[in-house]
C-alpha cells in the first residue's frame, strides 16, 4: 500500500466528472498521501533550510461548480498560508506529478523575488536540464529547462516581475509510468534530491 507515492488510481481521480464525486475521491485517495508528504517534508525542509516550514494541503474550498484539475501540498515558512511568498509544492495533475519551487501571482514579493532570481540566473542555468519551468501553476503545461534559451529564461523572470499574473516555478515532473512512482522509498528519495537542488534558489 502506498503511503507517499502516487498511483495510477490517483491520476484517474481527475477523470471523474462532477465536483462532488471528484472531491470525494480526491479526499479518500490522494489527500491522505498529501498529508503524509506534508508531515515528512515540512520537517525535511526545516532541516535543510534552517527555517521552520509548514505544510498546507489544498482544500479546494472555493470551488462551487468546476472540479479541480490538480491538487497539492505546499510548504512555506508562514503557518497561515503559502501564496504570499516563494514556496515549495508537491502534487499532481491528471497526467503528471510534480515537485516545484517558485512564486505565484498572489505574492506581494513577486517583484523582489524576480530581481533576486535574475541575479541568480546562473544558478537556474546550472539546474539539471530535465527539470521544468511553469509560468502558470494552474495549468499543466511545463517547459524543460533544456528547451529554454537564456533569453527565454530572462523573459520569464521579467514577466514575473512586471506582469500582474506573472508566475515562475521550477522543478521536476513525473509521468504516471515513471519508475520513481513505483515505491514509497524511491519516491521519497527522489523528492529529497529535487528539493536539495531547488533549495539553492531559496
Amino acid at each position: 500500500m502506498s503511503k507517499y507515492h502516487f498511483t495510477k488510481d490517483d491520476f484517474k481521480v481527475f477523470e471523474i466528472d462532477g465536483l462532488e464525486p471528484r472531491m470525494d475521491a480526491l479526499k479518500t485517495t490522494i489527500r491522505p498521501k498529501l498529508e503524509n508528504l506534508g508531515e515528512y517534508f515540512s520537517e525535511y525542509l526545516t532541516e535543510i533550510t534552517g527555517d521552520e516550514h509548514f505544510a498546507h494541503v489544498a482544500k479546494h474550498a472555493r470551488r462551487k461548480v468546476n472540479p479541480p484539475d490538480d491538487t497539492w501540498v505546499s510548504f512555506s515558512t508562514n503557518p497561515r498560508g503559502y501564496k504570499m511568498m516563494p514556496h515549495f509544492q508537491i502534487g499532481l495533475f491528471g497526467d503528471h506529478a510534480f515537485c516545484m519551487y517558485g512564486t505565484i501571482y498572489e505574492s506581494p514579493e513577486k517583484a523582489a523575488t524576480a530581481e533576486r532570481l535574475l541575479d541568480q540566473i546562473d544558478i537556474i542555468r546550472s539546474i539539471p536540464e530535465d527539470y521544468v519551468v511553469s509560468l502558470n501553476h494552474m495549468r499543466p503545461e511545463k517547459t524543460a529547462l533544456r528547451d529554454m534559451s537564456e533569453e527565454d529564461l530572462e523573459s520569464a523572470l521579467v514577466r514575473l516581475r512586471d506582469v500582474k499574473k506573472g508566475e515562475f516555478l521550477v522543478g521536476k515532473k513525473y509521468l504516471p509510468s515513471n519508475s520513481v512512482l513505483s515505491h514509497d522509498d524511491i519516491f521519497i528519495k527522489e523528492l529529497e534530491t529535487v528539493l536539495q537542488e531547488l533549495v539553492r534558489l531559496y
